[in-house]
């Protein structure tokens, strides 16, 4: 893999006023959402430079949610791969197993001052919709999650933990049933019920202002990242990994690094069964530039723009098109894209259980396997972080019949 020659940025500048990372993002939405967008807009860039907002968020991130996580090191997958220090930031010891409820966490508490009393979610391999629904529950709000079929049955063990804490998970037999039909079903819910009902949106997808704001609300992933690794080694690292499928955990991970030009960003997509149409998840691998679900980036599409099947074995992975900033970036050779396929995401998830006593979230597992890949392709004296975005508990009853197990 050739090195990132990023072009001097300004990470903060984006996106502009009209939401766009270049010719990416925007706003592609009915009427009817303008109004709410706008005013979502005006509302967050309001808390974002309230104290008291940031503050109150800071205490649930450290007092709900369990941050900072740790930076470990994997010192037996570390030997294992013969090359780099391998750091695992673990973002799977977060409450509710994830990533997903730093963000979920700051849209809440946004709906709350709004004073909209209904939230609802989309969710593909459930890790966000169980975020939601904690932090529904914890602040009293009306919770309705829409999620595919598919994912329903592939992920039952998050659809019981939602209706636990009282959402309402909806399922979406439309199409392929998965993420993409169950963001399209959040968004006509969106439509009819705007004025009462804040969207929590899981991923840096959409239309602005949702890409940037789930993205700053990641950003303590890297902050934490930064501080961390200057602590134990007393310097940046000289790669980071991130798995990405609309980018939500990636960017976060990625933000405080974009403007350090010696460390190499790399984001890990889905290969699934193997590069070919309908078999993978990987955008930027035969993607086209093109409108999906409110913003303009890279999407998996034929030649008459209808959007082609997707499949991953991970169902946060399994979409067809990648948030906006990440395309930016990608254009600017400042963050590096690969894909990991199924049968090494299946071999990497039995590795790092065995080596590490760590199960990690499937989709979590595309950054391990090519964070493998680049260890053995390292010096000793190089540090590579992965981020270790979820746990794998939600994945155990999948894998076990993916490998001919029988529970029970």
């Amino acid at each position: 893999m050739a090195a990132s020659v990023a072009a001097p940025l300004d990470r903060f500048t984006l996106p502009d006023a009209g939401g766009h990372f270049g010719r990416y993002g925007g706003v592609f939405v009915p009427e009817t959402l303008m109004t709410a967008l706008h005013d979502l807009g005006g509302a967050y860039d309001a808390a974002r430079q309230d104290p008291a907002f940031l503050t109150e968020l800071r205490h649930h991130l450290k007092e709900f949610a369990g941050r900072p996580t740790e930076l470990y090191f994997a010192e037996r997958l570390t030997r294992y791969c013969g090359g780099a220090k391998i750091y695992l930031k673990r973002e799977d010891l977060l409450h509710t197993g994830a990533h997903k409820i730093n963000n979920a966490l700051g849209q809440a508490l946004l709906a709350r001052r709004m004073g909209k009393k209904r939230i609802i979610a989309e969710t593909g391999a459930g890790q966000h919709g169980v975020a939601t629904a904690a932090v529904c529950a914890k602040f009293g709000l009306e919770c309705v999650v829409y999620m595919g079929a598919v994912d329903m049955e592939r992920q039952a063990l998050n659809v019981f933990r939602m209706r636990l804490m009282g959402a309402e998970v909806r399922g979406v037999e439309a199409g392929q049933k998965t993420l993409k039909e169950a963001i399209n079903e959040a968004m006509r819910d969106w439509v009819t019920n705007v004025r009462g009902t804040h969207y929590i949106l899981g991923s840096a997808l959409g239309s602005h202002p949702y890409p940037m704001m789930v993205r700053d609300f990641h950003r303590v992933i890297g902050q934490e990242v930064k501080e961390q690794i200057l602590a134990r080694e007393g310097r940046l690292p000289d790669e980071m990994i991130a798995c990405v499928g609309g980018g939500s955990n990636a960017i976060g991970f990625f933000f405080e690094f974009l403007e350090e030009s010696k460390v190499r960003l790399v984001g890990v997509e889905a290969g699934g069964r193997g590069i070919r149409r309908g078999d993978h998840a990987a955008r930027f691998e035969g993607g086209k530039l093109g409108v999906l679900q409110g913003c303009k980036t890279y999407i998996l599409q034929d030649d008459d723009g209808q959007i082609e099947l997707t499949h991953s074995v991970s169902a946060g992975l399994d979409y067809a098109a990648i948030g906006p900033e990440h395309a930016f970036y990608r254009d600017r050779q400042r963050i590096d894209y690969a894909y990991a396929c199924d049968d090494e995401v299946m071999e990497a998830f039995q590795l790092c259980s065995r080596m590490e006593g760590i199960i990690p979230a499937l989709e979590s597992t595309h950054a391990l396997v090519h964070g493998m890949k680049r260890a053995k392709e390292m010096r000793s004296d190089e540090v590579l972080i992965i981020n270790l975005s979820g746990r794998g508990d939600k994945d155990v009853n999948q894998v076990a019949k993916i490998l001919g197990v029988k529970l029970g």
